[in-house]
C-alpha cells in the first residue's frame, strides 16, 4: 500500500473518509495517465492483478479504465473503504451507447451515500459524485449522475445542455466479469484504443495529452496545440511529460 500510495504522490494514511477519497482520486489523475500504449505495441493486457501492479505502481506506467479502477479499488479497500466495481456502457458519437462491460467504474459507500469515483475515462470529473444528483464542478467542468429508470447517467454540462458520457447500474461486478471486453478494446478495429495513441494526465490547471500528430496542453481553460514534425519529437514528449518508464513509443506513422 505504501509503494502505491507513494505511485500517487501520497504519503499519508487517514480515516477513510469523503475528503481523503477525493484527494487521492485527485492525485490518482494527476500521477497515472490514461493511456493505451501497450494496445498499440500489441503488448497484451491481461485483467490478472499481479501485473497490472507491477504495471502501474512498480513500473510506474498507465492505462486504461480496466487496469487503472480496478487497481485504485483494491488501493480504496485497504485503506478501508467499501467499494464495488461497475460496468458502465460508453455513449458513442452518434449518441448510441456500448455494451456492458464497455467501462470499468467504480462505486464508494460512505455511510448511508453513495458516489460513483472513476480514474480511468481521461478527461471527466475529479472529485467523488454523489448519485444524489448533486452539481460538482472541477478545472475540467461540471458534471451531475442523473438517476434514471434502471440505471444512472453521468452527466456533464455543455452550454445550457447536460451531455451523458456513459451510463451505468450499481450492481457489484468480479474483475474476470470484464475479461471479454477488455480483450474486444485491445483487438477490434471499432475500438478507439487500436485506432490512435491516447496518452493524457491531468494538472491541477489543466491537461497535458499527447496523440497521434499532437502535443495539447490546457491550463486554466487555454488551450495550446502543438504539432509533432516527426515520431522522434513524439517520443521525446512522451517521456518528458509522461516518464522515462514510457520506453520506446514508435507507433503510427506521422503523415
Amino acid at each position: 500500500m505504501k509503494t502505491y500510495l507513494s505511485r500517487i504522490g501520497m504519503t499519508e494514511i487517514r480515516k477513510p473518509t469523503l475528503s481523503f477519497l477525493a484527494e487521492l482520486q485527485h492525485q490518482h489523475l494527476c500521477h497515472v495517465p490514461f493511456e493505451n500504449l501497450d494496445i498499440l505495441q500489441g503488448v497484451e493486457i491481461r485483467l490478472i492483478p499481479e501485473e497490472l501492479y507491477g504495471k502501474v505502481v512498480q513500473r510506474q506506467r498507465g492505462g486504461f479504465c480496466y487496469e487503472l479502477n480496478y487497481l485504485f479499488s483494491r488501493l480504496l479497500q485497504a485503506l478501508g473503504y467499501s467499494v464495488s466495481l461497475i460496468s458502465a456502457r460508453v455513449r458513442k458519437s452518434d449518441g448510441t451507447f456500448g455494451p456492458e462491460f464497455d467501462h470499468m467504474a467504480l462505486i464508494v459507500r460512505l455511510q448511508e451515500e453513495h458516489y460513483l469515483v472513476d480514474v480511468g475515462f481521461g478527461d471527466s470529473c475529479r472529485r467523488p459524485l454523489p448519485l444524489t444528483g448533486k452539481k460538482c464542478a472541477d478545472v475540467s467542468g461540471t458534471y451531475r449522475i442523473k438517476p434514471r429508470t434502471g440505471d444512472y447517467a453521468l452527466e456533464k454540462r455543455k452550454g445550457k445542455r447536460w451531455i451523458p458520457k456513459y451510463l451505468f447500474t450499481t450492481t457489484p461486478r468480479r474483475l474476470a466479469d470484464f475479461d471479454m471486453m477488455c480483450s474486444h478494446q485491445q483487438s477490434s478495429l471499432t475500438s478507439v484504443f487500436t485506432k490512435k495513441l491516447i496518452c493524457t494526465i491531468a494538472t491541477p490547471e489543466g491537461r497535458i495529452s499527447v496523440s497521434d500528430k499532437h502535443l495539447t496542453i490546457t491550463k486554466n481553460g487555454k488551450q495550446k496545440k502543438v504539432p509533432f514534425s516527426s515520431r522522434k519529437e513524439r517520443e521525446q514528449a512522451i517521456r518528458r511529460y509522461f516518464g522515462k518508464h514510457f520506453g520506446n513509443t514508435s507507433i503510427h506513422t506521422i503523415e
